[in-house]
């Protein structure tokens, strides 16, 4: 089985994820590093951050050691979201990034997320170079050819800098409630907003190292939308566990998912003539609506499997601008390298400042169909393509679907289960279809 999934490794923290499996993972890597590097002189760096949960404190001791015991240097900056440690990576010219996070996974989850010099996600054949690497005979430096561990102060900062250098229209007159999850947005989001010009009420923003994701944030928006209620704010913006995603909530309580974002910044885009191409790259999982709404204003869609790196990959190979996910994952190449829930946020908020129009009404250009997502859990998930009774019963369902809805079945690869997603012209025929496939993949793999 495969160690690295669609977004770096994770797993149950000190029991699939322990403190022996991130030093080994981290001297592979450093090996791959040290090798590819076309300066032999020169000692590779590596910046190396986290998220809240408690785990990350022992994991992220053991990258460090890992690291600096096979010869890297190591900025350790702390609590940070993701994108930072991408755009930190890129700007300090660093060999390496090193995030200790499970994103939006529950508390007891953890995960490692490698970044590649400039900033970019690792492609699946150097994953696959690390982990054939891992546990091998090596000889360790000594003396001065030790790494060493530097507590980076300065990088929250340098990465609040980059976040509002994005804002050329002050968010003024704005009132927005941001749920950071108590993770790692918890310090740097509410401050990038305000410093933008917004009113900002900060919710779930004391992290104890427990209470990350815990019904709150973007997996639990129920919580953000009663504060914006209550608050009578014009927006509400969650985040996950480490920032690389943006959902929304409208001044009414409605939720605004990725399609909606994707749709309002591809016509803001577009009317600016920012839209490279006049595309956007969306995934397999994009909402019907979102495709129909990109037709009506005359941008072409292109799709990819789920997983931002592989938007992004499609991105950098067709030179277009603006890309992401229904989960709100959003790719802004002009802005940075990787997805950034609190710079999505920065663009979306400015999209309602430049026109005038409230969020619903923006997000109102595109008519979400109704769609069902079931998680079938307990199932072998490497199975489900061999399945002729599956893929029989996905064909009658796309049969009866025809032109107003569709399936996508697929394994994840973050979790241990496999995704039932139903659209349709109707929630109720949408969740009688999902079930009955859902019922199907459950006997034939469960």
């Amino acid at each position: 089985m495969a160690l690295f999934g669609t977004d770096g490794i994770r797993g149950l923290a000190n029991r699939d994820l322990t403190a022996e499996l991130a030093l080994d993972v981290s001297v592979a890597a450093a090996h791959i590093l040290v090798e590819s590097s076309s300066n032999k002189d020169h000692r590779p760096t590596a910046i190396v951050g986290q998220d809240s949960r408690a785990s990350g404190e022992f994991l992220e001791a053991a990258v460090v050691a890992g690291l600096t015991s096979a010869g890297i240097n190591v900025y350790r900056v702390g609590v940070l979201p993701t994108p930072a440690i991408a755009h930190l990576v890129a700007e300090s010219k660093a060999d390496l990034g090193v995030m200790i996070s499970a994103s939006h996974n529950p508390m007891p989850d953890n995960g490692i997320k490698l970044f590649a010099r400039g900033g970019g996600k690792l492609d699946d054949a150097i994953e696959a170079r690390i982990e054939a690497r891992m546990g091998e005979d090596w000889e360790r430096p000594t003396g001065k050819s030790v790494g060493r561990a530097i507590a980076d102060d300065s990088a929250t900062e340098r990465y609040l800098t980059h976040l509002l250098a994005s804002v050329e229209t002050p968010l003024k007159g704005l009132k927005i409630v941001v749920d950071c999850a108590n993770g790692a947005s918890s310090f740097v989001a509410p401050e990038a907003y305000r410093r933008a010009g917004a009113e900002v009420i900060a919710i779930f923003n004391q992290p104890d190292g427990w209470n990350i994701n815990d019904d709150c944030g973007s997996t639990h928006l129920h919580q953000l939308r009663a504060a914006v209620l209550k608050e009578g704010a014009d927006v509400g913006i969650a985040h996950d566990g480490d920032a690389d995603r943006c959902l929304a909530i409208d001044a009414a309580g409605n939720e605004i998912d990725g399609d909606h974002i994707l749709t309002i910044l591809a016509r803001g885009f577009k009317a600016r003539a920012k839209l490279k191409n006049n595309t956007v790259v969306g995934t397999v999982m994009s909402n019907l609506g979102f495709m129909h709404a990109m037709k009506d204003a005359g941008i072409e869609v292109v799709t990819t499997p789920v997983g931002d790196r592989y938007v992004l990959e499609n991105m950098i190979a067709n030179d277009y601008s603006l890309g992401g996910e229904q989960s709100g994952h959003v790719i802004m190449r002009d802005l940075a390298n990787t997805g950034d829930g609190i710079l999505t946020a920065l663009q979306l908020l400015q999209e309602v400042v430049r026109t005038g129009k409230t969020l619903q009404e923006l997000a109102a250009t595109m008519v979400r169909f109704p769609q069902v997502l079931i998680n079938v859990r307990d199932v072998a998930k490497e199975k489900l393509s061999e399945s002729e009774a599956i893929s029989d019963a996905v064909k009658s369902a796309e049969v009866r679907l025809a032109d107003s809805g569709r399936v996508l079945l697929r394994a994840s690869g973050t979790e241990p289960l496999i995704r039932v997603m139903v659209e349709a012209a109707s929630d109720s025929l949408a969740q009688e279809v999902a079930r009955q496939l859902a019922d199907i993949v459950k006997s034939e793999l469960g």
